[in-house]
This record gives structure tokens, C-alpha cells and sequence, in this order.
């Protein structure tokens, strides 16, 4: 009685319960099956493990620094005075050399991607699915499309990429990258369609669902990338999308080189970055070995060493670690 009486004297003075702040909760397509809850249920026993793991590594990291930094001094204090200038006057050289080099390759790395916005190959990737994923998951997203910019960035022949749809929680969550104002990209808020209207017969969306296999790269076309995680909940969306838009489709031809786990599935970044591979190299099947994870291929395929999904790979860990080393953003 007393919480209708509360009720009821809310709505007099205006005032109505907020709605559940529950971030995770996104519009479901139906009731989800047993095998969907327990794909669900893996996925976020893995991001718990994973934000423990990167938890621990950030302690290992300043443990590192702090005993580093006590051999240094404990050095400098075992020498005479002498040496010690010495010692540091070599540490600071060496420290102004690195930095030189890495000015000089952020210079380089410039004038690329400056020379990709008027010749490199357009690589769209179609941010208006944010509203069917959870916090975690664009967050997720974001950090694939940071790593993208960073592999593109080092390769000699970089993309020119496209962030379309780019509004909401993922426009938040973009900016708040350091740098990303700086980045050279084309940021836009409104669709690829509205981007590109006069280009319309030149959009292919990629897709493992088109029945099109994609062979060769066309410069004068524009390729997009779906970018949804945990596309399990979203089955032929993307292909669902591009047939009603009337634009073409193609899927990478990966059947054709090697036999996966299960079905082909990969990450956002995985494809910008075998899209990539295969700009420098002209080979497919080279673009596909060095990119997708043992883990996704069968045991014959990993000896001889599209979904588009988000969850991250282990044994991607320390390759983005070695390529963000390095600021990224400029």
C-alpha cells in the first residue's frame, strides 16, 4: 500500500522511476536458446578472465618498472662520479636518438596515410549496430578499430579508413581514445550510403553469408566491414542489410586456402588487417596464416603454418601489445 501511495504521489508531482540502469541490457531478437546462453555464458566467463589478466599484468608492469628503476639507481651509486656522468649523459644520447626515430617515423607514417585519403583502397567500417550491443562489448569494438588504425598506420601501402554510423556511446567511447581527433580517418556520423550516394554501385559489403567470393581487390571499390560483436545474436544481419539497401556483397575467400574449427568467424580486426595483408602481398593464403589464430583452424591447417564477431584472441595478446607500443595516434 505504501509503495503504490509513493507511486501514486510521484506521478502528481511529475516525477517517474527511472528506467533499469542496467548497461548490459540491449533488445533481444527472440529468447535466446540453450546453445545461445551457453555461447553467452562463455563469453563473459572469458571477459571476467580477461580483465583479471590484464589487471595483473598492468601489477607486473609497474613491479617491473620500480625494480628497474632500483637497479639504475643502485648502478649509479656503486660508480664514481665520473663514470656516473658518463653513464647518464650515454642514457640521455641514447634516449634523444629514440625519440628522434620515432619522430621521424610518426613523419613517415603521416605522409602514408595522408597519400591513402587520395589513392589508397577505401575500407568502410559500419558502426550502426551499436544499439544491439552492451557497454562491454563497444568497448570491445573500439579497441579492435584502435588496433586497426595501428596496423594500418605501419603498413607500407595503408587502407583509407572509414568510420560511418559514428554516434552514441561509440562516438563516446572513441573519443575518449588520446589522440583520436588527431587520427587520419574519415569520421562520420551519418551511414556509408549517405557517404557514399554517388558511389552507391561501388559499396561491397563483406559478408560470409553473400554467395559472391571475393578474388581480387578493386581499388575503385569501397569495402565494408560490419562492426557488430557477438554477431551469434545477429545471424545474415549484415547480408539482411546490404539486400535491402541494394549494394553488393562479397565474403574472403577462405575456404578456399584452409579449413576452419568451426565456422568462420573472425574479429573486426582480423579483417581489416587480412584486407591489409592482402593489399601488401597479393596472396590470400599468405594474408590468412599470418592473421587468423591457430585456435580457428583445423589441426592440419595450424601444422602447415565471415562473420564478423568480437571476441578477442590470446594469441593476438602480445601482437597488439608490440604493434600500440608505439603511440598510434597522431
Amino acid at each position: 500500500m505504501n509503495t503504490t501511495m509513493e507511486a501514486m504521489q510521484n506521478e502528481q508531482n511529475g516525477q517517474v522511476n527511472p528506467p533499469d540502469p542496467n548497461p548490459s541490457s540491449v533488445p533481444q531478437p527472440q529468447s535466446l536458446s540453450k546453445n545461445a546462453q551457453k555461447k553467452l555464458l562463455k563469453q563473459q566467463k572469458y571477459e571476467a578472465k580477461k580483465a583479471e589478466k590484464k589487471a595483473q599484468m598492468k601489477e607486473q608492469k609497474q613491479r617491473d618498472a620500480e625494480r628497474k628503476r632500483k637497479e639504475w639507481e643502485e648502478k649509479l651509486a656503486a660508480l664514481p662520479e665520473d663514470e656516473r656522468l658518463k653513464l647518464i649523459d650515454s642514457r640521455k644520447e641514447l634516449r634523444r636518438e629514440r625519440m628522434e626515430k620515432r619522430s621521424e617515423e610518426r613523419g613517415q607514417k603521416i605522409q602514408r596515410l595522408t597519400q591513402a585519403k587520395e589513392t589508397g583502397q577505401n575500407i568502410v567500417v559500419d558502426l550502426e549496430f551499436s544499439h544491439l550491443m552492451t557497454h562491454s562489448e563497444i568497448h570491445s569494438l573500439v579497441q579492435q578499430i584502435m588496433y586497426c588504425y595501428a596496423v594500418n598506420g605501419r603498413c607500407s601501402s595503408p587502407a583509407h579508413i572509414w568510420l560511418t554510423g559514428c554516434e552514441g556511446e561509440m562516438e563516446t567511447q572513441l573519443q575518449r581514445l588520446p589522440g583520436f581527433d588527431k587520427w587520419i580517418i574519415e569520421k562520420e556520423n551519418q551511414s556509408y550510403i549517405k557517404a557514399f550516394s554517388d558511389r552507391k554501385d561501388d559499396l561491397v559489403y563483406l559478408t560470409a553469408d553473400s554467395e559472391t567470393v571475393l578474388h581480387e581487390l578493386d581499388p575503385t571499390k569501397v569495402y565494408i566491414v560490419g562492426g557488430l560483436v557477438d554477431r551469434n545474436r545477429w545471424k545474415g544481419i549484415t547480408m539482411k542489410k546490404a539486400e535491402e539497401q541494394g549494394i553488393h556483397t562479397a565474403k574472403l575467400p577462405i575456404g578456399a586456402y584452409m579449413k576452419m574449427s568451426s565456422s568462420q568467424v573472425l574479429t573486426v580486426n582480423q579483417v581489416i588487417e587480412i584486407l591489409l595483408k592482402f593489399l601488401e602481398t597479393k596472396d590470400w593464403k599468405d594474408s590468412f596464416f599470418q592473421v587468423i589464430p591457430q585456435r580457428k583452424r583445423t589441426e592440419g591447417d595450424s601444422e602447415n603454418c565471415q562473420e564478423v564477431d568480437g571476441e578477442d584472441c590470446e594469441e593476438e595478446t602480445e601482437k597488439k601489445k608490440r604493434c600500440l607500443e608505439v603511440p598510434s595516434h597522431d
